[in-house]
C-alpha cells in the first residue's frame, strides 16, 4: 500500500461530523464565556457610574456578577475537556474504524457509556436552551436603553422636553428601589449610551448570546451523532453475536458430517 493511499484510508477513519461538532462547540463557548465576561465587567461599571452611586446598594449585585465571572471559567474548562472526549468517542465508534480495525469489538462497557453520553449530552443541551434564553435579557435591557436613545436623537420625534424621557433600571430588579439615582433622564441618558463601556458591552452581549446559540446547535448536533453511535454499537453487537452462533453451528455441523464419515468408513 502506497503513501497515498494509506493517507486515504486514514481520512476515511476521520468522524468530520463530530470534528464540525466539536468546533462548533468550541467558537460558542468560547465567544459566550470571553464576550460575556468583559460584558458583565463594563456592566458594573455602567451601574457605579451612573445608576447605583453607594456601594452598598450594588454590592450583592457585584458579587453574583463575580459569581458568575467564576462560572463562566468552570464552564470552559468543562466544555474544553468534554469536546475532547466527544470526539475521541466519535473516533472509536465510528463505521469506518471498523474497517481500519477488522477485529474491532463492541461489548455491554462500550455501549453503556455512549448511551452514558447520550443521556448526558441531552441534559446539557436543555441547560444551555435556559442559558440562551437567559443571555438574552441583557441584549433586551441594553437594547432598551439604546432605543431610547435614539429615539431622543431622532430628528422625526418632537419632543418638548427631554428630561421627561427616562430608563429607570430599578425597575428591572437589578438594583434595589432605594438605590441612588437608580434612573437615568434625558442628556445624561444620552451621554450614557455614547459611553465606551454602553457600547461595548451591548455589542458583547449579543456575540455572546449568538454564542449560546451556537453551542446549543452543537449540543444538538453531538446528540444526532452520539445516537447514531449507540445505534450502530448496537447493531454490531448483534451481529457479531449473530457471526458467534453462526460459527459454532457450523463447527457442530462440521463435527456431525466427520463423524458420519469416519462410521461409514468403519462400516465398509
Amino acid at each position: 500500500m502506497g503513501c497515498f493511499e494509506c493517507c486515504i484510508k486514514c481520512l476515511g477513519g476521520v468522524p468530520y461530523a463530530s470534528l464540525v461538532a466539536t468546533i462548533l462547540c468550541f467558537s460558542g463557548v468560547a465567544l459566550f464565556c470571553g464576550c460575556g465576561h468583559v460584558a458583565l465587567t463594563g456592566t458594573v461599571t455602567i451601574l457605579e457610574s451612573h445608576f447605583s452611586k453607594v456601594t452598598s446598594d450594588h454590592a450583592m449585585l457585584t458579587d453574583i456578577i463575580q459569581l458568575m465571572q467564576y462560572v463562566i471559567y468552570g464552564i470552559a474548562s468543562f466544555f474544553f475537556l468534554y469536546g475532547i472526549i466527544l470526539l475521541a468517542e466519535g473516533f472509536y465508534t465510528t463505521s469506518a474504524v471498523k474497517e481500519l480495525h477488522s477485529e474491532f469489538k463492541t461489548t455491554i462497557c462500550g455501549r453503556c457509556i455512549s448511551g452514558m453520553f447520550v443521556f448526558l449530552t441531552y441534559i446539557l443541551g436543555v441547560a444551555w436552551l435556559g442559558v440562551f434564553g437567559f443571555s438574552a435579557v441583557p441584549v433586551f435591557l441594553f437594547y432598551n436603553m439604546w432605543s431610547t436613545c435614539a429615539t431622543m436623537k431622532s430628528p422625526m420625534v418632537n419632543l418638548t422636553d427631554i428630561d421627561s424621557i427616562c430608563v429607570d433600571v430599578r425597575q428591572y430588579g437589578i438594583i434595589p428601589w432605594n438605590a441612588t439615582p437608580g434612573k437615568a433622564c434625558g442628556s445624561t441618558l444620552g451621554d450614557i449610551c455614547n459611553t465606551n463601556e454602553f457600547y461595548l458591552s451591548y455589542h458583547l452581549y449579543i456575540v455572546a448570546c449568538a454564542g449560546a446559540g451556537a453551542t446549543v446547535i452543537a449540543l444538538i448536533h453531538f446528540l444526532m451523532i452520539l445516537s447514531a453511535n449507540w445505534a450502530y454499537l448496537k447493531d454490531a453487537s448483534h451481529m457479531h453475536a449473530y457471526q458467534d452462533i453462526k460459527m459454532k453451528e457450523e463447527r457442530e455441523l462440521q463435527d456431525i458430517t466427520s463423524r458420519s464419515k469416519e462410521c461409514l468408513n468403519s462400516y465398509t
